[in-house]
């Protein structure tokens, strides 16, 4: 009785351990499962987009340089269910237009994670997005065990936003003032940053502002559900630049300045045309462009803004504005007589010529038929100082626009130079003097504008991705000279067109003046047989006022600017005749 009781304590106490130890186990398997970290589907999901580059529109409404988004296509080839793997080949065919053989030569590369492709659009994203939940549905991708974490998964078909790329629809339009991008990396995002032209100039206003990200929690289909506890943060793109110059007027002129360097066998071909009263610009054209795409190693002399980045020595077509200042300072009379020395006339140990011999002529008639003699010989009556000051009231050696960068702004000679005789008087018909084209423009507006200059500008306003526009104000004008030096010399420049050198720009019904130039090209110091031309000059109907300039590098065909630069004029005006900027009055 005593080894029975004796037995049944000792099994009690056995079961009374073994619950013990259940216990313990128990409370360890717990313990370890509250603290070890578990491959749990996450109650949150996360969205996250990235901001694009805003787009270059121009004043017409055309979009010249815009933003194409970029995705990759990204599969793990072991998820792939053997017996469904072509339909899914069969499929991605379809919806991304790559061939069948492609993307089986793809899949065969790697065991493992594998690109499809790297190009996706936009659109097509979209619709492999879809392809990818609907592959997932019919179980084309397989659940594999990780081996690390004992867990199933399914790695299916990802699309991934993987960088930007700048387009440019229109080709070589309007370049080099667009500029082009380089493309850079940041964390395998591939995005554009300006390098030249307004793409630089602007490239704080186009650049992505915010990328967009949202969080909260997820439904079955791992959408995000918006309420009060989700959070979101806005994508806000880079600001389109809107631009004063249309595509209509841009393409014809280009087009002619095209033909124009072929018929004058020049280097290079310029011409802008503005407002002579506000300063907007309705065509910035060269005839030297490339695509910014594709830059090859011979489109690298043409990437440089020239309208601003070429400086030479303008000739000519400097003489109204040092006739300008001497009529201001009321030096001269546009009636004085001027000896014209039969063509040669020598000064100190310089010897200067002329084209046309004259005996005698009227000091205006100096600018209408370009004696080199006659400007030399009036411009001594201006001190060192008053010409030196005067031609930078017109702007020289300062930016001529604020919408262009890397501008190479010439220079003047000192006024101490200018003391010099022989200094102010090739100054005063345009050597020793450099500027470039945009310069010029500033400058002569002055005459078609009452006296006062105004500022070239290429960029109207800012547009926001809700469409809001902010319209740019425009810099402030300068009066240079009294109204009616202004009147005085805008008649002697309509007089040049009607009678003296600048007559094949005549075009009836308009009120047209202009100056030609004519500058020989200094090649390591020294001036050689190589010449730049040129015509600056107005274009007026009843309503509007036009400055329109332009620059013929290196012509073969002819030195003389009559011949080279004032032809494309008067085709630019013909071509506004067509377009309506220009209309002729009707004599009836």
């Amino acid at each position: 009785m005593v080894n029975h009781k004796k037995s049944k304590s000792k099994k009690i106490l056995l079961l009374y351990i073994l619950i013990v130890i259940a216990f313990l186990v128990f409370l360890s398997v717990m313990l370890i499962t509250v603290l070890k970290s578990r491959n749990m589907p996450s109650l949150y999901a996360v969205e996250s987009s990235k901001a694009g580059r805003g787009s270059i529109i121009s004043a017409d409404g055309f979009h010249l340089a815009t933003t194409k988004k970029l995705y990759k296509a990204v599969v793990d080839t072991r998820y792939i269910d053997p017996n469904k793997k072509e339909l899914f080949v069969e499929l991605f065919s379809i919806y991304s237009g790559m061939k069948p053989k492609e993307i089986n030569k793809r899949l065969s590369k790697r065991r493992g994670v594998v690109v499809l492709s790297y190009n996706v659009a936009e659109i097509q994203a979209h619709y492999l997005k879809k392809l990818a939940r609907e592959l997932r549905r019919f179980k084309v991708f397989l659940a594999l065990k990780n081996p690390k974490t004992g867990l199933r998964s399914v790695h299916g078909l990802s699309i991934i936003e993987s960088g930007e790329s700048r387009e440019y629809p229109y080709g070589k339009l309007l370049t080099p003032i667009l500029g082009y991008p380089h493309k850079l990396e940041d964390n395998g995002f591939t995005y554009v940053k300006g390098v030249k032209g307004l793409e630089k100039r602007w490239d704080d206003e186009l650049s992505a502002r915010q990328d967009g990200y949202s969080r909260g929690k997820r439904d079955v289909n791992s959408y995000i559900i918006l309420n009060k506890e989700s959070f979101t943060k806005p994508k806000i793109n880079g600001l389109d630049i809107k631009l004063t110059i249309p595509i209509s007027l841009e393409i014809k002129i280009e087009r002619m300045l095209d033909a124009m360097k072929k018929e004058l066998r020049a280097k290079e071909v310029m011409i802008s045309i503005m407002n002579s009263t506000d300063g907007t610009v309705y065509a910035m054209a060269s005839s030297n462009r490339f695509l910014p795409k594709n830059i090859k190693r011979s489109d690298y002399p043409s990437l440089n803004s020239d309208m601003i980045e070429y400086s030479f020595e303008p000739g000519s077509v400097l003489k109204p504005i040092t006739f300008s200042l001497l009529l201001e300072k009321k030096l001269i009379n546009p009636y004085d007589l001027v000896n014209g020395h039969n063509g040669r006339f020598r000064m100190g140990r310089k010897v200067i010529t002329d084209e046309h011999r004259f005996d005698w002529l009227s000091a205006e008639n100096v600018i209408v038929y370009s004696s080199n003699i006659g400007i030399a010989q009036l411009a001594q009556k201006l001190s060192g100082y008053d010409f030196h000051e005067g031609l930078k009231q017109f702007g020289f050696s300062k930016k001529s626009t604020p919408d262009l960068i890397y501008e190479k702004t010439g220079s003047i000679p000192s006024a101490q130079r200018l003391e010099n005789q022989i200094y102010k008087a090739t100054c005063a018909y345009g050597y020793g003097i450099r500027a470039n084209l945009m310069q010029l423009m500033r400058a002569y507006s002055v005459f078609n504008n009452n006296g006062r200059m105004v500022y070239p500008h290429i960029v109207k306003s800012f547009i926001n991705e809700y469409g809001e526009e902010k319209v740019l104000d425009p810099l402030e004008e300068n009066f240079v000279i009294s109204s009616a030096t202004a009147q005085r010399v805008k008649k002697i420049l309509i007089k040049t067109v009607n009678k003296g050198t600048g007559k094949k720009a005549r075009t009836a019904g308009l009120q047209i003046g202009g100056k030609t130039g004519t500058a020989h090209i200094v090649e390591k110091g020294k001036y050689v047989n190589k010449y730049n031309t040129a015509f600056m000059g107005f274009a007026n109907d009843k309503k509007n006022k036009y400055t329109i300039g332009v620059i013929v590098i290196q012509p073969k065909k002819s030195q003389f600017a009559a011949q080279t630069s004032v032809p494309v004029f008067k085709q630019a005006v013909e071509i506004m005749i067509e377009e309506g900027y220009l209309k002729p009055k009707v004599v009836k």
